[in-house]
């Protein structure tokens, strides 16, 4: 679906192009000034009043599990691979950004992306999340792409009509299958819950013998820690 068509259908409202966007250039995930945007995680990020704002401003944040897991089996590990991409509060920073980062395709497995509003962390532990849970598809390699795209825009033009108990959207690259969660506030509100289920199956278009599969953000942190508990016990 073209930029133009993706707008209208999820009710954004179409930018202009400036010249020198959508270049095909990639951002480096790893670079140093990754590291100093970490300085001003909650800063909103300022929209010219010719551009289109948006319901709520994000962020976008890349990470990367060791293969050999010894980092990232603790919250602590996972928090320190976390590398901010970049902010945007408009339509027209959205596309920004979009366009030159790296399509799921090129992304090595291991890696996540992570669209989220601005001031949430995709942490379990974070005060947003930490009462929250999750729901995950998984997706052949040949779905990622066109299904992670959609998802973030029904994201941005407020689709999943939940308003603030939607959190954020993942992305995990893995070697058999990609996988997409949506993250949302309320585990026990379970009919928020079907509501975000609900939406995320008409967004993706998914047949009813997909099935999704829903974590609870507490269970998964506890689990953490026992694992993390006994590694240590270990050593």
């Amino acid at each position: 679906m073209s930029e133009r068509k993706m707008c209208k259908f999820y009710n954004l409202n179409v930018p202009d192009r400036r010249s020198g966007s959508g270049d095909g250039g990639v951002l480096n995930h790893t670079g140093n000034e990754d590291d100093d945007r970490n300085e001003d995680e909650g800063v909103q990020p300022y929209v010219p009043p010719h551009e289109h704002k948006l319901e709520y401003s994000y962020w976008m944040w890349f990470s990367q599990r060791p293969a050999t897991r010894d980092l990232s089996t603790t919250t602590t590990g996972y928090g320190q691979a976390l590398r901010m991409v970049g902010r945007m509060g408009s339509v027209e920073q959205w596309w920004g950004l979009y366009s030159h980062l790296s399509r799921p395709d090129e992304l090595p497995p291991l890696s996540n992306l992570h669209l989220f509003k601005l001031g949430i962390k995709p942490m379990w532990e974070d005060p947003a999340n930490v009462n929250g849970g999750k729901w995950v598809v998984r997706l052949r390699k040949s779905q990622t792409g066109r299904a992670w795209e959609e998802l973030c825009m029904a994201m941005l033009g407020e689709q999943f009509m939940v308003g603030p108990e939607l959190c954020g959207i993942v992305l995990s690259i893995r070697f058999q299958e990609d996988h997409l969660a949506v993250w949302h506030r309320t585990a026990t509100d379970l009919a928020a819950a079907a509501r975000v289920r609900d939406a995320m199956k008409r967004i993706l278009q998914l047949p009813s013998t997909v099935n999704l599969e829903y974590k609870v953000h507490s269970d998964c942190l506890r689990a953490t820690n026992r694992h993390e508990e006994e590694m240590n016990h270990r050593s």
